[in-house]
């Protein structure tokens, strides 16, 4: 008789040979674990958890709204008539989400930008229930990266992995503050790496996870089961509205490298590599040559760019960047992405088949319009453009530094300047000539349908 044939049934022969099989393995098995239940050895995250979760903190906004009302609704005499109560012109919105501190010394913390996001209140509560204060550094909004800063007193930091080294099947732990119910920690694997072309965000390179991840995570850590961070927990594909294991979070090397930049300069200052590029076909891949369905091939090369410089033509394909290896396009994008102006890339190309090494110098992106501190004082760190015949005459605003006086007297990318100083403005000569550098700036600003006046100063 073997083995596998033994019955285990109470009694028999079979149930004899495993509880004497478990009393032997249970010394060794005792060894190695960190805890124990009368007597008997269990293992627990529980010492990491006591490590890590300090400094994950609980965020909470404040935005007021501006309410939209006909213009009817304005006039006394008319609410009068009609016995209408006057109704409050704005409202107050609040959010949840989460949030990691990763510089004690600094009071850096790092967040996603959908957590914080027009925010004109920022709440931090730490774990052992002080709430503090914080104030925005600076956003990224087209990889959902936020930096805030709180007060510096004893504060815990959280140590950074290299999330370059995580690996499918890797054990990892989410903590945040799901549904506003306080810290909590879940548990999952890496389910893949590397997950892009979602449409979530503009950059894309995601650690996907089975840890649960829900509203209000957003923001938090994941963790491996040393403590240290991989990822700050973003989204999660909810098709039912619910979570169903497949949550995603911003690599650490990623998102790091993000702080710096946001630090610094209080935004990422993206460059301009000059190439449109498309994924590898395996017909594309027949009709170059090539060995490996991996690179980014690119199609459209744009004149005068670092990349025509460097001599790179429609039909290269671009096969690593700095020395890590490109996949595919949204891997060369996010590469780039994550590189500032002036900065040395070196590429690794195939050109006819062939293995060369390229390095450019990153330039400046090309943005038609003018920068705002050229026209008032409190237009700085703005930069403006003439709005497209599809929208109303005014002047556009393309960009808002998250550091300047225009963002938070709550200046957006995308918003038209229509009236300054109480005349109509056209385009960007009229709006110089009517702003005076040395008084306050009142604008009349149109986002969307609706409209509402800022002053700058």
């Amino acid at each position: 008789m073997t083995l596998c044939h033994l019955s285990n049934k109470p009694g028999s022969i079979g149930h004899w040979f495993l509880l004497i099989g478990l009393l032997l393995l249970a010394p060794a098995i005792d060894a190695g674990l960190p805890a124990a239940v009368d007597g008997r050895a269990l293992p627990s995250l529980a010492p990491m958890l006591e490590r890590a979760m300090p400094a994950v903190v609980n965020i909470s906004t404040r935005t007021e709204i501006q309410m939209r009302e006909h213009p009817l609704m304005r006039d006394p005499l008319f609410r009068h008539f009609f016995g209408i109560p006057e109704q409050p012109s704005r409202r107050q919105r609040h959010s949840l989400g989460s949030g990691v501190i990763i510089d004690a010394r600094r009071g850096y913390v790092l967040t996603n930008n959908h957590v914080i996001d027009k925010a004109d209140e920022i709440m931090v509560t730490l774990q052992d229930g002080r709430q503090l204060n914080a104030k925005l550094v600076g956003t990224d909004p087209a990889s959902d990266i936020a930096v805030i800063q709180i007060p510096t007193d004893q504060l815990t930091e959280i140590p950074i992995a290299d999330s370059d080294r995580a690996r499918v099947g890797d054990f990892v732990v989410a903590i945040g503050n799901p549904f506003g119910l306080g810290q909590t920690a879940t548990s999952g694997i890496i389910s893949a790496t590397g997950r892009s072309g979602l449409g979530i965000e503009g950059y894309e390179d995601f650690i996907q996870t089975d840890a649960s991840i829900n509203p209000g995570n957003s923001g938090g850590a994941l963790v491996n089961l040393r403590g240290e961070l991989i990822g700050i927990n973003t989204a999660i594909l909810a098709p039912s509205g619910g979570n169903v294991g497949i949550g995603f979070a911003i690599p650490s090397n990623m998102a790091i490298k993000l702080k710096n930049s946001l630090v610094r300069h209080g935004e990422v200052r993206r460059g301009l590599l000059g190439v449109t590029v498309q994924d590898l076909t395996v017909e594309l891949v027949r009709a170059f040559g090539l060995s490996r369905k991996h690179g980014a091939v690119i199609s459209r090369v744009e004149a005068g760019s670092p990349a025509e410089r460097v001599g790179l033509e429609p039909g290269d394909v671009i096969i690593s960047v700095n020395g890590k290896r490109i996949k595919n396009s949204s891997a060369l994008r996010n590469a780039i992405g994550l590189l500032q102006i002036g900065d040395r890339v070196r590429l690794e190309v195939i050109h006819d088949g062939d293995k060369s090494i390229r390095t450019a110098v990153i330039g400046k992106p090309n943005i038609p319009g003018v920068a705002g501190n050229t026209v008032h004082p409190g237009l700085a760190g703005t930069v403006l453009s003439p709005t497209s015949r599809s929208q109303v005459d005014g002047v556009s605003i393309a960009k808002v530094r998250t550091s300047s006086y225009a963002w938070r007297a709550g200046v957006r990318p995308g918003d038209i300047i229509v009236i300054a100083n109480r005349y109509r403005v056209n385009n960007l000569d009229e709006l110089r000539s009517v702003a005076d550098p040395h008084r306050p700036l009142m604008l009349n600003i149109q986002r969307g349908s609706e409209a509402f006046f800022v002053i700058l100063r």
